[in-house]
This record gives C-alpha cells, sequence and structure tokens, in this order.
C-alpha cells in the first residue's frame, strides 16, 4: 500500500457552498440571502443579547448587591516542590526572587505559597500567605516562613 492508495472515508469532506457564481448554481444573485434586510448586508448580523432595539434584559433587570470582583485580591501561586531546583540552600525568597527566577509571572497581588512537592533544602521565605502542608515542609527542612 503507498500513499495515493488512500483515499479519506466517505462523508469526511464535504463540498463548499460556492456562493455568487451564476444563476445556474443554485448560490447565484442574492447568494442564498434573500433580498435586502439586516441579514442580506455585509458584516451583517447582531450582537449577542440583542432584541431588535428594545430594552435588553439585562439592562431591564434591576442591579442588587455588591460585587467584589473590581476589588479582589489576585494570588499569585507557587509550591513547594518548584522551589527546590531554582534556589540554593540559604536564600531568602520573595515575590521579586520568585519573579527572577520564572516562577511568577504575570499580575498578581500577593503571593501563596502552596505545599505540592517536597523541599530538602532550608529557605526564609517572605510571602502574603503560606498554607499548612507548606508550612510544615519547609520548617521540617529547617527553613523559616516570615507572613507580610
Amino acid at each position: 500500500m503507498t500513499l495515493h492508495n488512500y483515499s479519506p472515508n466517505p462523508g469526511a469532506k464535504k463540498r463548499v457552498k460556492r456562493l455568487g457564481c451564476g444563476e445556474s448554481s443554485g448560490h447565484g444573485k442574492t447568494s442564498c440571502k434573500g433580498h435586502k434586510g439586516q441579514k442580506a448586508r455585509s458584516g451583517s448580523g447582531t450582537r449577542v443579547g440583542f432584541e431588535g432595539g428594545q430594552m435588553p434584559l439585562h439592562r431591564r433587570l434591576p442591579k442588587r448587591g455588591f460585587n467584589n470582583y473590581d476589588f479582589r485580591d489576585v494570588f499569585g501561586v507557587v509550591n513547594v516542590g518548584d522551589l527546590d531546583g531554582r534556589f540554593e540552600a540559604g536564600a531568602v525568597i520573595n515575590e521579586e526572587s520568585l519573579r527572577e527566577s520564572g516562577l511568577l509571572n504575570g499580575r498578581c497581588d500577593k503571593v501563596k505559597l502552596l505545599g505540592d512537592g517536597e523541599v530538602e533544602k532550608a529557605f526564609t521565605i517572605q510571602v502574603d500567605k503560606v498554607s499548612a502542608s507548606a508550612r510544615e515542609k519547609i520548617e521540617k527542612a529547617g527553613g523559616s516562613i516570615k507572613e507580610d
């Protein structure tokens, strides 16, 4: 069997609908869009939630309560297991050193240390939050934690 003997499965390849290719094509003249109207125009269609000019539902309903989304703290997450390979024993680990090592990227307001993985070196860690398992592993390895 050679490459030219292969063919796609039946029904796998469908002919594209060729629009505007003359009257006899079956898709000529108005290209299956009918005559005039919003949907016949180029770039036609409406945005999601558009109700033909009527006040849309999301604007008709009353807005109640408080949403903390704009004021939330975004946490950058680092696992204990990632520290061993990136830092030497006795290193002071804070947000700046985590960014330099590539463990922390993008926007984050606070840094949290999680306990996934194992650590054998002693570090001095300065972060905003630490999980209980991470604290246990760091202290077991002889390191210390300073929460800001």
